[in-house]
């Protein structure tokens, strides 16, 4: 089981407090190549009673929940070339596999809006043809992420983990993949086992050979799960999280990203009594005042349960703290693909994200996942109340 002393393990994640490590320092080669990052926000989808499978706690009246599903479009700038690292979901859920159509047809999942635009769409309304780009990247090959391959012009290379599982349905049943979502196009494989780079703990591979884009191991959501680093500038990145994790508390706060990004005085303060003591504890926490600033360690663990959403939760719990080290530092910004608080200000598609350290970007996103009313807030009971004592089963007094 991943515990916080296992953060003893790698230095990098025990980094002091209120200090900024080099890209250097996380195993970062520097370079002078960059790419641009641009995001869609293509949908929502709701899944009732499934938080619990993504994370823990899971507090009363949040036992569903609703997340977006981001894509992003990037450009290599030294050739122009253009790429996507994921895609979203297809926009006729119906005719996903049997195994995850029936979470749309039985009501489970639904989408908002319902019907909405895929990938396809909103770049061609965007006047990006799918002809000029021709390479896919898939962090992992869940539905939500692997759109629909059969809108797309043929031969476009699809890039995978090699521990990616490429077995499709009917032969596996079980399977997000179909004939449709190869047929025509060209699959790679990316080795990370072997790699001899390595950075912030996770083997790496550099995609472009230049230092603009790398692909790292995340294992622990699904086989093959790879999350991306994009330098944007020579000295800054943006990390595409793609499913390490599915709410910004797996990650936050830790000792060190409260130091290098301190919590705005409004939330805050807001904290002490919107934080449930019933389930959050601190080192200065009392029952009904939580106290945000001693908090060492993240609010939410990896769900371990029998049908988590996490192939190894054990894995996944650990490749959250490697990115959470990132994460901490000033010079990256994390997007997950899910995070429900990047409604409120992400810049989204025509924008550029490379100016995002120039913008003051992680400043005003940081900390809305604790802001209530955020989309993201899962930090007390659905109905607003506040329990003024510790719950029994909590004994994290981090």
């Amino acid at each position: 089981m991943f515990s916080p002393s296992s953060f003893l393990a790698f230095p990098f994640l025990a980094a002091l407090p209120g200090t900024f490590a080099s890209f250097s320092d996380f195993g970062i080669p520097s370079s002078s190549a960059t790419v641009d990052v641009k995001a869609f926000h293509v949908v929502d989808f709701t899944l009732a009673n499934l938080t619990n499978a993504f994370f823990s706690p899971v507090l009363p009246g949040r036992e569903s929940i609703t997340l977006p599903i981001h894509a992003f479009l990037l450009e290599h700038q030294p050739s122009g070339k253009l790429f996507m690292f994921d895609l979203a979901m297809r926009n006729d859920p119906q005719n996903l596999t049997p195994a995850f159509a029936a979470f749309f047809t039985g009501g489970i999942a639904t989408t908002n809006p319902n019907p909405f635009k895929d990938i396809t769409q909103l770049l061609t309304e965007g006047n990006v043809t799918l002809d000029s780009i021709d390479t896919i990247i898939w962090s992992h090959t869940h539905f939500d992420h692997i759109g629909d391959m059969s809108k797309w012009p043929s031969r476009r290379n699809i890039i995978v983990s090699s521990q990616t599982n490429l077995t499709l349905f009917p032969d596996a049943q079980g399977s997000d993949l179909q004939a449709s979502d190869l047929n025509g196009h060209n699959v790679s494989q990316v080795d990370l086992t072997s790699s001899s780079l390595v950075i912030s703990g996770m083997n790496a591979v550099d995609f472009f050979n230049d230092g603009s884009f790398y692909l790292l191991g995340a294992p622990g959501h699904l086989e093959g799960h790879m999350i991306g680093l994009a330098r944007v500038t020579p000295t800054s990145f943006i990390i595409l999280g793609a499913d390490t994790a599915h709410n910004l508390g797996v990650l936050r706060p830790s000792g060190s990203f409260q130091s290098n990004n301190p919590c705005p005085a409004d939330i805050l303060s807001s904290t002490t009594s919107s934080i449930s003591t019933d389930f959050f504890w601190s080192a200065n926490t009392t029952p009904g005042h939580f106290d945000l600033l001693s908090r060492t360690q993240p609010l939410l663990a990896i769900s371990d349960l029998a049908d988590s959403f996490f192939v190894d939760p054990d894995a996944g719990q650990l490749s959250a703290a490697k990115l959470s080290a990132l994460d901490a530092d000033e010079d990256f910004l994390t997007l997950i693909t899910h995070d429900a608080s990047l409604d409120a200000a992400l810049p989204l598609f025509p924008a550029s994200l490379a100016t995002w350290q120039k913008d003051g970007l992680k400043e005003k996103l940081a900390w809305l996942f604790l802001e209530e009313g955020n989309p993201a807030f899962l930090f007390s009971p659905a109905n607003g109340s506040v329990s003024s004592h510790m719950h029994p089963g909590c004994t994290d007094a981090q």
